[in-house]
């Protein structure tokens, strides 16, 4: 007798939660499609990949479940010359094929265990982020696990990068990739004396720098920026509940007496090199950029809020529950650093939008930037409502744009240069749509220059594409 079917908005049941039904849901083929419906037309002078890593298990998971423990499963949009073609694969990180092995999980989530038990092992799953180095795709992982390497059009898994190093061992959610010299930049963090370790990688795919970075204690950081010369490394007042961790389980924490830290760190100096600038304390999931001005540190980024209790303090409580679950409360934020006087200010950039997930024209990592597209954020829950981009000198909007803030959502997008481009901003903002109300999925492509404007094309997919987490695009041209 045939297995029953399974239920597409819900193929685990209800009870794992919010975060396995409805758009988390996954889906359980690999596929390519070409030849899809277009509303609008396709520019043609777009050629890339577009691709997006998040969640997608393929087995019940044990425990209480978290998006960061979905294996991962990247979705690419490969335009070429007017053309669309739709893969999506799930990473083979070891995890997944242990899993592949037995027909079911053996592993624990992130919400019920630790990454050095072994009685309940925890999955590296590689669903985080997605960025592209030395021409191939690097997917990573939330708390810092192996980077796996991908062909970014293919999307086969070539195998691991080797560029962990002991004790901790790790490669952190989001390097950075300076377009200009074609250097890797990451970090690695965990619970051993010095807490953090800094690295890069050469353009030909080498670990060429390794180095200790001391901190206080453990923390839980999650990005990093980088300019012409430097690194931006962060200590900020998150980490993991040491209760919690005594009992085997990860907790997060937020420590309101502690400043947000960022240190400036010569891109290949050693920890005596390292300067610490301390502002107020806040999280910051994602940085939009950073760059030199003189002798400033500019860095842009998305500044959680911290939650206030009724007397107008920090609930610290409430604000780590806001993090752990990521019901982002962010702003638009920018810091200065001067290495001179040592020097810092900090200042809101637009107080009246929740945005997060930022992407930019990803050839101007660590130089002056002005244009950034971020995603709207639900305050409630991992949704993001619309698109909204940024002139990030005046943090003024310059366009917004949503198919209906209630029902749809939204992916982090991508920006692809046109050919030839002849400005920063001169390309397409790509991004995968689900509408709820209309149960329709969609990849909507947008001049990034009149987002308001809506999609220039609407290519119509058969099937949801599940919410997920980070994106980013590859040049398949040379756009110079």
């Amino acid at each position: 007798m045939p297995a029953p079917a399974r239920n597409p908005d819900a193929p685990f049941g209800e009870a794992h939660g919010a975060a396995l039904t409805g758009a988390f849901a996954p889906v359980f083929g690999e596929e390519v499609l070409e030849n899809l419906s277009v509303e609008g037309e396709i520019p043609a002078d777009l050629n890339g990949v577009y691709l997006r890593n998040g969640p997608n298990p393929r087995f019940a998971p044990n425990g209480r479940y978290h998006p960061f423990d979905g294996d991962g499963m990247l979705h690419a949009a490969h335009f070429d010359r007017g053309k669309l073609v739709y893969r999506n694969r799930w990473i083979r990180t070891d995890a997944w094929q242990a899993e592949d092995r037995q027909g079911s999980s053996p592993y624990w989530g992130i919400m019920n265990s630790l990454k050095v038990r072994t009685d309940l092992p925890m999955k590296d799953t590689g669903n985080t982020d997605v960025i592209v180095h030395a021409g191939k795709a690097v997917a990573s992982w939330y708390l810092a696990g192996e980077p796996w390497l991908l062909d970014p059009v293919t999307l086969e898994t070539l195998g691991k990068a080797p560029w962990t190093r002991p004790p901790g061992g790790g490669f952190s959610a989001h390097p950075k990739v300076d377009a200009r010299t074609g250097e890797l930049m990451f970090f690695d963090y965990g619970t051993e004396h010095p807490f953090m370790w800094y690295g890069v990688v050469s353009a030909a795919g080498e670990l060429v720098h390794h180095v200790p970075i001391e901190l206080p204690g453990a923390r839980l950081p999650h990005d990093m920026a980088i300019t012409e010369h430097y690194s931006i490394l962060h200590d900020l007042p998150v980490y993991a509940d040491p209760e919690a961790e005594r009992a085997g389980r990860h907790k997060i924490r937020f420590d309101a007496s502690l400043p947000a830290r960022f240190g400036v760190i010569p891109r290949h100096g050693s920890p005596a090199e390292l300067r610490w600038f301390a502002f107020s304390p806040c999280f910051v999931y994602h940085v939009v950029n950073a760059w030199e001005e003189g002798e400033e540190i500019v860095m842009i980024a998305c500044r959680y809020l911290p939650a206030r209790n009724a007397q107008g303090g920090i609930d610290e409580q409430r604000t780590a529950h806001m993090i752990a679950t990521l019901m982002m409360d962010a702003r638009l934020w920018r810091y200065r650093m001067n290495l001179r006087t040592g020097a810092t200010h900090e200042e809101c950039l637009d107080e009246a939008h929740n945005v997060e997930f930022p992407t930019i024209n990803a050839a101007r990592w660590g130089q002056r930037s002005q244009h950034a597209w971020l995603v709207d954020h639900d305050p409630d829950r991992l949704r993001w409502t619309g698109l909204r981009a940024y002139d990030t000198d005046t943090g003024s909007c310059t366009g917004a744009w949503s198919d209906g803030h209630a029902h749809c959502w939204y992916s982090e997008p991508g920006f692809g240069p046109a050919r030839a481009p002849r400005a920063e901003d001169h390309g397409y903002v790509t991004c995968f749509v689900w509408n709820a109300a209309t149960r329709s999925q969609q990849l909507q492509v947008f001049d990034a220059r009149e987002l308001s404007r809506g999609p220039v094309a609407r290519i119509h997919l058969p099937h949801r594409i599940p919410a997920g987490f980070h994106a980013c695009w590859f040049n398949t041209e040379n756009t110079a």
